[in-house]
This record gives structure tokens, C-alpha cells and sequence, in this order.
């Protein structure tokens, strides 16, 4: 039997999900004699490759870069799991919302800047007006709520996902599994 190909990938957050799966430990290697883990933050992959088995999405879509990151990871993954508040409802990022941009913008990279006040003019993303979850703009196939889900928690979803068990992800989330 070969392995699934398991991709990660960070878009607006504060990679608090990220952190939440390497948590795991030592259960990681459980989970690599079931999975190639072939684009992350964590591995030197530059590019979304294709056919990938299960896609995490952790954070919230917040500009025109991470439209397209989504769109190109829906479209070669078989199954998209959100995971992380951000990723499914919009969670910390969202606050700035109720904010225009060039206000956020300027905030950031002049008041609070104490050199080089200058908003970037290379190498910045363009911010949408507003900070939207993932669902808004592809298909999720799974939600995996938590501010981040615990380390417990992914590896329950993992396991399940991978070994083809049901997922009650309900049961996983209701006492912080």
C-alpha cells in the first residue's frame, strides 16, 4: 500500500495550528508510516504540488495571494480539512475587519514603526477589504475548530482520515480531545 500524500499549508494566522501538530510528537512517526508529508512550512517545498490525498489549511483568507494559494490547493487535493478557528470562521485576523486597509497599513509600518517608516512597496500582498474563512472561497471538506485544536485532536482527525474510520470531529472538539 502506498502512502497518502498529507500537505500543510499556513495562509493569515499565527501558525499557533502549526505548532499544535508538531505537539503531537512522537505520534508524528506513527503517522509517517501512513503519510509522505509533501508541502509545509515545515519542508523545503517551494510548490503546491499535485495529487495530494489531504490538505490542512490553517489561517484565514486575508489578500490576493491567499485567494490564489486556495484556490490551487483545492483544486489538486482530494480532501481540504480547515483547520484552526482562523481557517473556519476567520477567528484574529477578521479584527481588522471594521478597519480600511491603507489605516491597518499605515499603522503598522509608520506609527508603529520606529525606523524606515515606509509602507512596503515590494514583497507586500495586496489586502482585501475584509478577512473571510476558507469556506467562503473553496469547498472545505472537513472543519477543525480550536484556537488551535490540540495536538490529541489532530492525531484522532489524522488517524481517522488516513485509515479511512469515521470522523466525528464534534466528539473531538466538545472536552478538548
Amino acid at each position: 500500500m502506498s502512502k497518502l500524500k498529507l500537505a500543510t499549508i499556513w495562509l493569515d494566522g499565527c501558525s499557533g495550528c502549526h505548532m499544535s501538530f508538531l505537539d503531537m510528537d512522537e505520534r508524528l512517526l506513527e503517522l509517517t508510516a501512513l503519510v509522505d508529508i509533501v508541502y509545509s512550512p515545515l519542508v523545503d517545498a517551494k510548490e503546491f504540488p499535485e495529487g495530494v490525498d489531504i490538505a490542512l489549511v490553517e489561517g484565514a483568507i486575508s489578500s490576493d495571494e491567499d485567494v490564489h494559494k486556495i484556490k490551487k490547493v483545492r483544486e489538486r487535493s482530494k480532501l481540504l480539512v480547515s483547520i484552526g478557528d482562523c481557517a473556519v470562521t476567520g477567528n484574529v485576523p477578521a479584527m481588522r475587519n471594521p478597519i480600511d486597509t491603507a489605516s491597518v497599513l499605515d499603522r503598522i509600518y509608520i506609527e508603529n514603526a520606529s525606523c524606515q517608516q515606509q509602507i512596503p512597496t515590494m514583497l507586500l500582498p495586496t489586502l482585501n477589504k475584509i478577512v473571510r474563512p476558507v469556506h467562503e472561497f473553496v469547498k472545505v471538506d472537513v472543519f477543525l475548530p480550536g484556537c488551535p485544536p490540540s495536538a490529541d485532536t489532530f492525531y484522532q482527525a489524522l488517524t481517522a482520515l488516513v485509515t479511512g474510520q469515521p470522523l466525528d470531529v464534534s466528539a473531538l472538539t466538545r472536552f478538548g480531545a
